[in-house]
């Protein structure tokens, strides 16, 4: 692999992974859940999840890592929502 693939595909991971952070960081902080959709939530970490398990299946390092630390991040938002939906009512 090139020396500028690897430098893209390095870019696009780092972005892609932490794309949702600052969301999360704002629910951590608000405790707002209104105008999230779990149902893209749950989409979202489906996707990942199985990017995951793609990148297992293909042995693909930035793959795996990539997309186990963005699951990591969805996978705390949708527990984070349910418990403030709970505290809600």
């Amino acid at each position: 692999m090139g020396i500028i693939t690897t430098l893209v595909g390095g870019i696009a991971a780092v972005l892609t992974t932490f794309s949702f952070l600052p969301q999360f960081i704002r629910l951590l902080k608000t405790k707002e859940i209104r105008g999230l959709s779990l149902h893209t939530l749950l989409q979202l970490a489906t996707g990942l999840f199985l990017w995951t398990v793609y990148g297992i299946l293909r042995k693909d390092a930035v793959i795996i890592l990539a997309n186990s630390i963005a699951f990591a991040i969805m996978l705390s938002t949708i527990i984070i929502y349910f418990i403030i939906k709970s505290y809600k009512g």
